[in-house]
């Protein structure tokens, strides 16, 4: 990244730092295997917001079949049974409707090796890049999206957030997501944050775009606020 691509996302205040996701067919030859298995594939962005760089095997995202199937990992039998168990209680709920589950996005190619790192320190292209924060910071880095061609008011994913990787990557736009009970209690993600992920291939466009607005946000709040004095 460049210093002024540096300098917009330092001017975000963003507490989490953004997450670098590749999908790579072999292990990166300077980066270890998680040393932990986390409960569900979201818990690794959170890992990797927090510092650290990685990656991850199909074996350390079963513990979490829903997270599993949006990110194309091959299941075990036990664990596709867990899964259909656990998409029969979401229905039964009312959490989701039979019909729903077809049109969740997820990865057709199978998973073989996921990459992690903070966007900093990535040293790899990214597929995706998962950016957490408050309402103002999403707002500005949506805006930035938008200005830059890649995202709508259609791209706003509820349930399950993980699935937000998936879509960003199949349509090459930016995603919002609200993200979903379980990623806020595996990531701690507060009542007031959510997610924007961005395509890989548009990051360098976004991010310069973000600069743009952050400056025209400022011009913008001083006018408003001397109109409402």
């Amino acid at each position: 990244m460049t210093t002024t691509t540096n300098d917009a996302l330092r001017a975000l205040k963003l507490q989490w730092k953004p997450v670098a996701v590749s999908f790579v067919q072999t292990p990166p030859s300077l980066l270890p295997r998680i040393d932990h298995t986390l409960p569900a594939g979201c818990a690794y962005w959170k890992y990797a917001s927090e510092g650290h760089s990685f990656y991850t095997t199909p074996e350390d995202h079963f513990n979490c079949p829903v997270g599993a199937f949006t990110h194309g990992v091959t299941l075990p039998e036990a664990q596709k049974t867990e899964l259909e168990g656990l998409i029969g209680t979401m229905i039964k709920l009312e959490y989701l409707q039979g019909d729903e589950v077809a049109s969740i996005p997820h990865r057709h190619e199978p998973l073989r090796i996921a990459v992690y790192a903070p966007l900093e320190d990535a040293a790899f292209a990214p597929d995706v890049v998962i950016v957490r924060g408050n309402v103002r910071q999403m707002m500005l880095v949506s805006e930035a999206a938008r200005s830059a061609g890649i995202f709508n008011g259609a791209d706003i994913l509820g349930r399950p957030a993980c699935a937000m990787i998936a879509h960003a990557t199949d349509t090459g736009n930016a995603v919002a997501s609200f993200a979903c009970i379980g990623n806020r209690v595996y990531t701690n993600l507060a009542d007031d944050e959510l997610y924007v992920t961005i395509p890989g291939q548009a990051l360098a466009n976004v991010l310069e775009r973000l600069e743009v607005i952050l400056g025209a946000n400022a011009q913008l709040e001083a006018f408003h606020r001397q109109r409402n004095r």
